[in-house]
């Protein structure tokens, strides 16, 4: 009996090791989003898994909403800079 608890303890706590380290962001937003509208704390939750405390929340206090307008008389850079990859030949 006490077996099966530890080891259902251990593949819980696998499974949110991997949740907060392999899902991708948006997922991870969502459900700290999701979790922090059932009464959990959104800041404790964001640190967890490793989002801002904002996002996914609707807010708009983070401002990732907003773009930024493209100023209309801002010059264009003319110069083209160029990487140099130097690819050595093994014979």
């Amino acid at each position: 009996m006490w077996q099966e608890v530890i080891v259902a303890v251990i593949v819980a706590a696998c499974a949110f090791h991997a949740a907060t380290k392999y899902l991708p962001a948006a997922w991870r937003r969502q459900i700290v989003h999701a979790l922090s509208k059932r009464g959990f704390d959104q800041d404790k939750l964001a640190r967890l898994f490793k989002t801002q405390s904002s996002c996914g929340d609707g807010c708009g206090s983070c401002g990732s909403c907003e773009t930024p307008a493209a100023a209309p008389d801002a010059p264009k850079d003319t110069g083209v800079t160029r990487r140099v990859i130097t690819l050595r030949v093994q014979r």
